[in-house]
């Protein structure tokens, strides 16, 4: 996990909020829908996207914060990349789709 390099960031980055979208499809609707259900209402509601990506989000954010008060640079600047990459990509798929 010490690991000082951009592309690992990146990799983190990119699971980090697949973990936590995950975690919060366990806690709040594992006993309500499937997951495949789950899934289908993100893409459908708009409004519900946003809020899933933003709580899926803040895995990133509790690694990026790990990796910046470690000094590990290189791997946090992967970590705010890969985040600024699904925020926008959550935004166009939320106004053009």
């Amino acid at each position: 996990m010490t690991k000082d390099d951009l592309r690992f960031g990146l990799l983190l980055g990119f699971l980090a909020p697949l973990v936590g979208m995950l975690l919060y499809y366990f806690i709040q609707f594992r006993n309500v829908i499937t997951f495949g259900e789950f899934l289908h209402i993100i893409l459908v509601q708009r409004t519900l996207l946003t809020a899933i990506v933003s709580v899926s989000l803040v895995a990133n954010a509790a690694i990026f914060t790990y990796y910046i008060n470690k000094r590990i640079d290189q791997t946090a600047k992967g970590i705010f990349i890969a985040t600024c990459i699904y925020g926008i990509a959550s935004l166009i798929w939320k106004f053009l789709f």
